[in-house]
């Protein structure tokens, strides 16, 4: 199954796309895709609908991100081997975790904007997860029990605030729009094979990064019985999990973004995402 918001931002209704792409408003049923819905006992009712039987919403409406007001945005870094050895890295031993804050989320053809004084602005395609009932010291064996389903990030990054401005990567990863979602949510009963998933990022039609989720140092599985170990992951929380190689800092010499670009991404069964960088300052 597939669900998305749609509409003006803050305004956005939730719908299911159906087998034909349309958008299909399920706002007589439930009023958002948040912390108070994203369970599996939405998902069950959802399933007893005849999707059919629901109104079709114009699909020239803008797509907002696929998770509303999560209470966190978690990031993992540092998790695919390659891009680890692209920056002469070791392969950590453990989960690096960050924050996004949630103010950062935006839709997936939203606009990327440069920060006031932004230097070495990033990006990073990712595979992200919303959890789907409440995780505390849950065991790698259950820990798919506990995952909704999955989606499209771009974890946008500014690396000299990540790097460079005294410690702590918080301070480069959540900018307003650096935390671009969907376009939907695929269940996690419709992606058995999330481990072993294409991955592209293009910059103005130019390929930059190229991956697959095989790589990925820890995976799904591992990530959401380490994080339950550290904090209580609750419905609606979302985690995106490392980026492949390709990443502009890495690049000889380093690449960043000015304003101007068109940057287009994408993973295999999650569709695509495709966003103007502005910049105002």
């Amino acid at each position: 199954m597939k669900l998305a918001r749609i509409g003006e931002f803050n305004k956005e209704k939730p719908v299911v796309i159906d087998e034909d792409g349309n958008y299909r408003d399920l706002s007589s049923i439930i009023k958002d895709f948040n912390p108070n819905t994203l369970n599996f006992n939405t998902i069950e009712e959802i399933k007893k609908i005849k999707i059919k039987d629901l109104p079709i919403l114009n699909k020239n409406l803008r797509v907002g991100s696929c998770v509303s007001n999560p209470s966190k945005f978690i990031g993992i870094g540092l998790n695919f081997r390659d891009h680890a050895i692209e920056q002469n890295m070791p392969i950590p031993k453990e989960p690096i975790i960050f924050s996004k804050f949630t103010s950062s989320l935006s839709g997936p053809n939203d606009n990327i904007e440069i920060p006031k004084n932004s230097v070495n602005t990033d990006w990073e395609v990712e595979i992200g997860f919303v959890i789907g009932k409440t995780a505390k010291y849950v065991s790698e064996e259950n820990a798919m029990q506990h995952v909704l389903g999955f989606f499209l990030v771009n974890d946008v990054s500014e690396r000299h605030f990540q790097k460079k401005k005294g410690g702590g990567w918080d301070k480069g990863k959540g900018f307003d729009t650096f935390g671009p979602i969907g376009p939907f949510i695929l269940t996690s009963d419709e992606l058995p094979d999330h481990q072993n998933l294409n991955m592209f990022l293009d910059v103005n039609g130019e390929r930059m990064q190229t991956g697959n989720t095989k790589e990925m140092i820890f995976n799904i599985t591992q990530l959401v019985s380490y994080m339950s170990h550290c904090m209580t992951l609750l419905p609606g929380d979302i985690c995106c999990t490392g980026t492949p190689p390709g990443v502009g800092e890495n690049m000889k010499p380093p690449r960043f973004l000015k304003g101007g670009e068109e940057v287009t991404l994408g993973i295999d069964k999650l569709g695509e995402q495709r966003h103007k960088v502005i910049n105002n300052f």
